[in-house]
Order: C-alpha cells, then sequence, then structure tokens
C-alpha cells in the first residue's frame, strides 16, 4: 500500500497548509495514540527544533496524544538524536520530532522514532494513516493522557554525546567553530565540545524562531568557512536545525561533506581493529567514496536517498557505517540513527588517533566533480515522464560513458527533482547537468 501523508522521513510541508496544520496534527496525535496505545507504557516523548510554529504544533500533539489515553513528556527544543537516545532511556512508546530539518522556517514537520531509538517501519505508519481516515473519539476521562516537563532532558543528552567519546582521550588544545543552524543544538553541541576541554566559537546559537538555517548550518557554509579562517580555527562544525546532519570545515576553509566524513570514520574504525563489514552509502554518494571505501577493502553498497534507507541497509548486511553526502551519518556502534554531534566527536577522534589534520584526513578520498541542480514542479506533473527528459538523459550518459553517471529522482521533502551528474571532468559535468536540468524545467513549463 501506498503511504497518503507519510515521506521519507515523516511528514512534512509549508505551515498552515496540507498536513501542517493544527487541526490535521491533532489528529494526527490521536491517531498515533491509537496506534501505540495497543502496546507498552503509553508513554510518548515529544520534541522539537526552535522554529515559531513549533508551539503550535506541540500543543496540537498533545492535546491528540491525550485524547487516545497516552501520556506525554515535553523535552522542548532537543535534536532529532536527542529524542531518539531519550526515547530508548525513558522506555517510551515512542518519540515524536516537530521538525523540518533543513528547511526554512516556514515549513514544518513530524516524524517520529520507536522505543528502540529508529525511525517508525512502514507497516506502523500505515497503521496511522488508516486511524487518520477514522472518525475522532476520546477516552473517557478517567484515561486521559497526562503530560508534564522533563526538565534535564538536554543534561541527560550532553552526557550521552560525552560518553560517546574515550574517556582516556581529551579535545584540549584544539580550537573548533560550531554552528548550530540556530536550531535544536544551540544549548547542546557547544558544551558537549567545551565538556570534553575544547576552545569553541559559536555561530548560530541566537534562535529567534524564524532564523532556523538562515544563512547558516549545514546547508550554508559560507559564514563557518570565514570564521575558521579569521580565528585560525583547527576545524569547523555545521549542524543542521534538527542536529541529524554534519558538514565539516577544515583549516584551510574547505568544505568536507558527508561522504568524506564517512570515509574517514570508516577508515579509522579499520585502522583501530573496528571495522566489521561494509559502508552503506546511497544513489546520491559520490563514486569516489566508493572507489575509496573498495581500494581499502571494505565492501560498500548503495542504499535509497534517506537514512532510513541507510540503516535499513546496514540492518539487513549486518553492518555498522554508513551515510548520505549531505551529512546525515550511521554509526551503530555508536547510537541508533544520524546524530551530528557524535559523527563529529567521531572525525575528531580520528583526528586525534592519526595526528593528521582534517585536510590531511580528507586527502585519503578522491571525489568526482558533482553537480546537483533543483528543479521545482507542481503537484500532479510527472516531469521525468517527459521523452525530451529522457532523451536529454540518453545524450549525457551517452556522452559519459563508463567515466560518470547520472541520477534522477523526486526528493522525498519538497516538490523538486534533483539532476545529479558526476563525472571526472567538473566543466564537463556542470555543463551536462544544466542541459538536463533544461529540459526538465521545460517539461514542467
Amino acid at each position: 500500500m501506498s503511504k497518503q501523508y507519510f515521506g521519507t522521513d515523516g511528514i512534512r510541508g509549508e505551515v498552515g497548509k496540507g498536513a501542517i496544520t493544527p487541526e490535521f496534527v491533532l489528529k494526527l496525535g490521536w491517531a498515533v495514540g491509537r496506534v501505540l496505545s495497543s502496546q507498552g507504557t503509553h508513554k510518548v516523548l515529544i520534541g522539537k527544533d526552535t522554529r515559531i510554529s513549533g508551539y503550535m504544533l506541540e500543543s496540537a500533539l498533545e492535546s491528540g496524544l491525550s485524547a487516545a489515553g497516552v501520556n506525554i513528556g515535553l523535552l522542548g527544543p532537543m535534536p532529532t538524536p536527542a529524542i531518539a537516545y531519550l526515547s530508548r532511556t525513558f522506555r517510551a512508546d515512542a518519540g515524536i520530532v516537530i521538525s523540518a530539518s533543513h528547511n526554512p522556517y516556514q515549513d514544518n514537520g513530524i516524524k517520529f522514532f520507536s522505543r528502540n531509538g529508529t525511525k517508525l517501519g512502514d507497516d506502523i505508519e500505515l497503521a496511522i494513516e488508516a486511524e487518520l481516515n477514522k472518525p475522532m473519539s476520546i477516552v473517557e476521562s478517567s484515561k486521559l493522557g497526562k503530560a508534564r516537563r522533563i526538565d534535564d532532558a538536554a543534561g541527560r543528552y550532553i552526557e550521552f554525546c560525552k560518553s560517546r567519546y574515550p574517556s582516556d582521550m581529551s579535545l584540549k588544545g584544539l580550537k573548533i567553530v560550531v554552528d548550530c543552524a540556530n536550531g535544536a543544538t544551540y544549548h547542546i553541541a557547544p558544551n558537549v565540545l567545551r565538556e570534553l576541554g575544547a576552545e569553541v566559537i559559536e555561530i548560530g546559537t541566537s534562535p529567534d524562531g524564524v532564523n532556523i538555517n538562515l544563512n547558516c548550518g549545514a546547508t550554508s557554509l559560507k559564514a563557518l568557512q570565514e570564521k575558521v579562517l579569521e580565528i585560525q580555527a583547527d576545524v569547523g562544525f555545521a549542524l543542521d536545525g534538527d542536529g541529524d546532519r554534519l558538514m565539516m570545515v577544515d583549516h584551510k576553509g574547505n568544505v568536507i561533506d558527508g561522504d568524506q566524513l564517512v570515509f574517514i570514520i570508516a577508515r579509522d574504525a579499520l585502522r583501530r581493529g573496528e571495522m566489521h563489514g561494509g559502508v552503506v552509502g546511497t544513489v546520491m554518494s559520490n563514486l569516489g567514496m566508493e572507489i575509496g571505501v573498495k581500494r581499502l577493502g571494505i565492501p560498500f553498497a548503495r542504499s535509497k536517498v534517506g537514512d532510513r534507507y541507510v540503516l535499513e541497509l546496514l540492518q539487513q548486511n549486518g553492518w555498522y557505517i554508513g551515510g548520505e553526502s549531505s551529512g546525515h551519518i550511521i554509526n551503530l556502534h555508536s547510537t541508533s540513527t544520524g546524530d551530528g554531534i557524535i559523527s563529529g566527536l567521531q572525525v575528531l577522534r580520528a583526528m586525534q588517533t592519526a595526528e593528521m589534520s582534517l585536510y590531511e584526513l580528507s586527502l585519503g578520498m578522491d571525489k568526482y566533480p558533482q553537480t546537483l541542480i533543483n528543479v521545482r514542479f507542481a503537484d500532479g506533473q510527472e516531469p521525468l515522464e517527459a521523452d525530451t527528459v529522457k532523451q536529454a538523459v540518453a545524450d549525457v550518459e551517452a556522452s559519459l560513458g563508463d567515466t560518470g553517471r547520472v541520477l534522477m529522482r523526486k526528493s522525498g521533502t519538497e516538490p523538486v527533482i534533483r539532476v545529479m551528474v558526476e563525472g571526472e571532468n567538473a566543466d564537463e559535468v556542470e555543463q551536462h547537468a544544466k542541459s538536463i536540468a533544461s529540459a526538465v524545467e521545460q517539461a514542467v513549463k
């Protein structure tokens, strides 16, 4: 069965439209409560990022869950991976995150974690959608759910992050710039790094409800690059609005993306004799990452785009390390989902263990030039089916031969077609991507 509301990462959209309204989210809370009330503890945790609409959606979710007889623990602004972790430690039936991740403040979304700290399975999402199609009812008054604030949530998660770093190591002597995207990690990431001994310079830690991801964070790295160079920092961290993505900047100001970071983490695990199995990337992962990993003797596999699919393939293969070029990185040795802070600590560990800078570590993987262009389309349009688009793709593939590849896909989180071309020559790759994107734009018009 196809899903009506759930995408690759929960339910997401523009606030006030579609599913991101108080009315829908109220019923969503009730539907989730109905599905979960047949299980365990009748307890759900709710966390959110810093966008202004979070207050409204939190209240609606809380009301719906209460109506279904589920108790609620309110975490306040917290990173997505923190909610995954706390769902496990509180033995909750689920953790709910109110966030649109890297999107601007006008968007918001709802995503869910199971009691094990992993994304909900398709069967649970389908069961929730089935409940949404039923009339809403309310349990009798004595069975209504109660809500309480969990005041020490941030402290618990900070200690968890620190526990993922070796107890016999310290970050003393490292100067780190951390950009929290004015998002959910603003009161977490700087404290983790400082308490481990680093000198920390903060940017993007003054959320006002509407500046989340605005010219900062993992999707906009210019400010971080400038600050790293200005103060001659050793390294820069860039997190996204909900803290599950990480991009980094080396001391020369170069961006180190998710593919490179996964490679560095995997190679460090191999050096320490802790690399078990292979590495999972996605269809968007750079060809250089695949070649670099295989050169180390590590198996490599590609999943569909989305960290849930990376996790699924890791679990199917019995592997531990995987990620996306966008900065979603999973290491099941350390935690159950993508975690920007913990991924950053793993990279810092690799730097210290090898006694090498991030720049030097990144040289172990040769990135192929890759151009990604997003083309927006309207509901009901199928530009990928247009003959002109298919011909443009065929022409580029014929030109690239075995030295590159083309990938066309619909985003799972926004109405765009992603056109990706990869090859040996950067100028040719860019021109090929533009020619295909132009064909898609014409098909959309």
